[in-house]
C-alpha cells in the first residue's frame, strides 16, 4: 500500500509527504535523515493518513494538501473536510 501523511512539526507547522511505511518514515523523520523541511522542526507526529493502492494517487495527493490553505489542512486533520 502507499501511504499520504502529514506531519506536525514542533514549531506548528505542517509537512505533507508519501510513503509506502508511515512507521519506519516517521522514525526517518524523527531522526533528521527525513526531509530537509522537518530537519529543523523535530520532533515530528503523524496527525493525519491516508491509503492509496498505487503510488501516484499517494503522490498526486501529496500535492493537493501541499497547495491547502493551513485552514484547510486543520479541517482535514479534525475529519471536517471531505477527500
Amino acid at each position: 500500500m502507499n501511504y499520504t501523511y502529514i506531519l506536525r512539526c514542533a514549531d506548528g507547522s505542517y509537512y505533507a509527504g508519501w510513503t509506502t511505511d508511515p512507521e519506519q518514515r516517521l522514525k526517518s523523520h524523527n531522526s533528521g535523515k527525513g526531509a530537509k523541511y522537518t530537519r529543523s522542526r523535530l520532533p515530528v507526529e503523524i496527525v493525519h493518513l491516508e491509503e492509496f493502492a498505487t503510488k501516484e494517487e499517494a503522490m498526486s495527493r501529496e500535492q493537493h494538501i501541499k497547495h491547502m490553505s493551513r485552514r484547510q489542512k486543520l479541517a482535514l486533520i479534525d475529519g471536517t473536510d471531505e477527500l
